[in-house]
């Protein structure tokens, strides 16, 4: 069968704009995993309704979330579709061409946080599916092409907020802070992240957006678990205190070894705290109860069929105990793509883009 000459071109254009389209992988926990639980026996699922109530289908895609989640809206940016996750039957041929989501809810920088979740993800196996997801690539575009598709890629990982919450302060005198003061852990965990990031760089990753914690004493479980009258907890602030400007020299330390600006800092510390503080002026009603859930502050328990739910999620900053909703993570996505040094450092996303596209 012979291809007309118009049609070659418009087939040529297409492989051409999927090789040149910016590919993208994510990795950490479950505030963007995109339905990797939904295929293991884990306890951290989103995959019942109300989850998805705001997706574009109506229904549980095991984000943690009542819409889309960050790795969906920084697609968006891309003017790509989002990264399916790792596990999905459907990451396969072209698809692979659109990066991975290897993502997976309740895990943490170390391998000991979440083990109450049973079957999870744990960051060395993400990357083990990262190097696994290359060679099913090179299968498909070559060696070569996979390597430029994975340098030129784009990465965000997101850790440490589990390895508190889930861990160091799952319960009183846990094993952890048995182990260590809360300065110890955080200096412990952030060598442990270094060696983490080192092996994405291995692996070929060079345009790593590396998100620190958000106001972890500042959820709705932690306010119902912990808080008198509605204020943040304090040693869960403390935490995030500690933690992230640690790792921001930490990544400035690597960026230093690798002689280039590799890892980006997310301060997704200060992201979150602009509409916590001054939710009114975000036009949430609320940056204190979550719209789906139980007990105080709907807090408590699970988000499920059962629980509260607000009629209108765009009017509050947290979906469920832990999670932000569609609208908060849209205002977060905005710091990201436009964000001053005080968000995103040394440069955001859309800096990152042009500069790219110029090389």
């Amino acid at each position: 069968m012979s291809i007309s000459w118009p049609l070659l071109l418009v087939i040529l254009g297409t492989l051409f704009d999927l090789s040149e389209a910016k590919a993208f992988f994510v990795f950490g926990d479950s505030l963007v995993d995109s339905g990797n639980n939904n295929y293991l026996e884990s306890t951290a699922r989103a995959d019942s309704p109300p989850y998805g109530i705001d997706y574009p289908t109506h229904q549980p895609t095991g984000r943690f979330s009542n819409g889309l989640n960050l790795p969906d809206i920084i697609s968006e940016y891309l003017g790509s579709e989002s990264t399916l996750p790792y596990l999905s039957p459907e990451l396969q041929g072209e698809k692979l061409l659109v990066g991975a989501n290897f993502a997976s809810a309740g895990i943490g920088i170390l391998n000991d946080t979440g083990v109450q979740f049973i079957s999870i993800i744990r960051i060395t196996r993400q990357l083990e599916f990262f190097q696994q997801y290359q060679q099913r690539l090179s299968s498909l575009v070559g060696p070569d092409q996979t390597q430029q598709i994975v340098n030129n890629g784009l990465v965000l990982i997101a850790l440490g907020g589990n390895d508190f919450v889930n861990n160091y302060y799952l319960v009183p005198d846990s094993a952890r802070s048995q182990e260590y003061s809360l300065p110890e852990y955080v200096k412990f965990l952030i060598s442990e992240y270094k060696k983490i990031l080192a092996r994405l760089y291995e692996l070929g990753a060079r345009r790593v957006m590396v998100t620190g914690t958000g106001p972890l004493g500042c959820v709705p479980s932690e306010l119902a678990l912990r808080s008198q009258n509605g204020e943040c907890n304090p040693e869960l602030q403390q935490a995030g205190d500690l933690f992230n400007p640690q790792l921001v020299t930490a990544l400035n330390e690597l960026n230093k070894q690798y002689g280039s600006d590799v890892f980006v800092t997310a301060n997704a510390f200060k992201m979150h705290s602009d509409f916590l503080n001054n939710p009114q002026d975000f036009g949430f009603v609320t940056s204190k109860e979550a719209c789906c859930g139980q007990g105080p502050y709907n807090g408590l328990g699970l988000c499920n069929q059962f629980s509260n739910l607000c009629p209108n999620r765009d009017t509050y900053a947290f979906w469920d105990a832990f999670h932000p909703t569609e609208r908060a993570t849209r205002l977060i996505a905005s710091q990201f793509m436009t964000g001053s040094t005080e968000y995103m450092n040394p440069m955001n996303l859309s800096t990152i883009l042009a500069m790219d596209a110029r090389n």
